[in-house]
């Protein structure tokens, strides 16, 4: 019975949402709710446990958001260029077209000059950095889900998703979608996925670890999962894998080999930070010159003599 019902899940996506003359993708409403609330109730908290100002964070999600539109732009019509007939045609990027981890690697590198500047390493940035991400992918997920964009190949799997009756690529649907079939629903099988993901990375952060640990757990856990639903999907592949496949297994294996093999993160990612969290300035010193006193005043403070020793004495140790 619940397999039955199960079977053939069925809705009518919502592809836009129409403001008198204005036309809203629950998408991209979804993409931006979802950085939000990755960056302000994860990041910028978790940041400032890290010695990272809040107004330091403000700039690193801005320069963010203008790399993660660049990134996942550029990826995607990298990977989808014959479609494209000119540059022109490429820079529309409102007739959609995204790739998620174009997206996450634009993001980093727009902001790889602004860390070097201020001695901010990556792994430990990152290790504040990764939850928010994941809640911000479960948000952008709903959005596709909510368009029905993404879909993949034939199944019968009990997930599946039966295709409208009548379909009209980015008018009905989001993506390609023969009415009546039922296909795979990656976008689906993503949600779940960093879903547990995200559960598992607040309760490791609770946890002293080392630099570039969760960073690490956060690629392997993503990369494994993306290189495996990109098989489900129709997109073009490069010596048997997807642009997305290719990136995934290549950030999976460097994650690995930190987490099983190395144990730690490689020196060029910590920046000038020391154990995840930032120097501190240090200690100013204390002034161990005696004060001038008057004569009257000189046997006030008996002990001062001692106390100076002491200091000393434990600068010394």
């Amino acid at each position: 019975m619940i397999r039955t019902l199960l079977t053939y899940i069925s809705y009518d996506p919502i592809v836009r949402i129409r403001l008198g003359g204005l036309s809203i993708s629950p998408h991209g409403i979804g993409i931006y709710v979802g950085y939000m609330a990755g960056a302000y109730i994860l990041f910028v908290p978790a940041a400032e446990k890290k010695g990272i100002t809040r107004d330091q964070s403000n700039v690193m999600l801005i320069l963010g958001f203008l790399g993660a539109v660049f990134g996942a732009r550029f990826f995607y019509v990298v990977n989808h260029w014959s479609e494209y007939g000119s540059v022109v045609e490429a820079l529309k990027l409102w007739q959609g077209g995204l790739s998620l981890l174009g997206g996450i690697t634009g993001a980093i590198l727009f902001n790889v000059p602004y860390w070097r500047k201020h001695g901010f390493g990556f792994f430990p940035v990152m290790d504040a950095a990764v939850p928010g991400i994941a809640l911000g992918l479960i948000f952008g997920r709903i959005g596709d889900l909510i368009i029905a964009d993404h879909l993949g190949k034939e199944t019968t799997f009990f997930l599946g998703y039966k295709c409208p009756d009548v379909v009209r690529v980015g008018e009905t649907v989001g993506s390609p979608c023969p009415p009546g079939l039922v296909v795979h629903q990656p976008a689906l099988y993503d949600l779940i996925s960093v879903c547990a993901l995200l559960v598992v990375l607040l309760v490791l952060r609770k946890k002293d670890r080392y630099p570039g640990f969760m960073t690490a757990v956060f690629g392997l856990w993503y990369g494994i999962g993306r290189l495996v639903e990109d098989f489900l999907r129709v997109d073009k592949q490069i010596f048997g894998l997807t642009g997305s496949q290719w990136t995934a297994l290549g950030a999976a294996l460097i994650c690995a080999y930190i987490l099983f093999i190395r144990r730690r993160a490689p020196k060029w990612g910590m920046g000038e930070m020391k154990d995840g969290t930032l120097h501190t300035a240090p200690e100013p010193i204390v002034d161990l010159d005696e004060p001038e006193t008057d004569d009257d005043d000189a046997g006030a403070d008996d002990g001062s003599d001692k106390r100076v020793a002491e200091k000393v004495s434990d600068r010394a140790d």
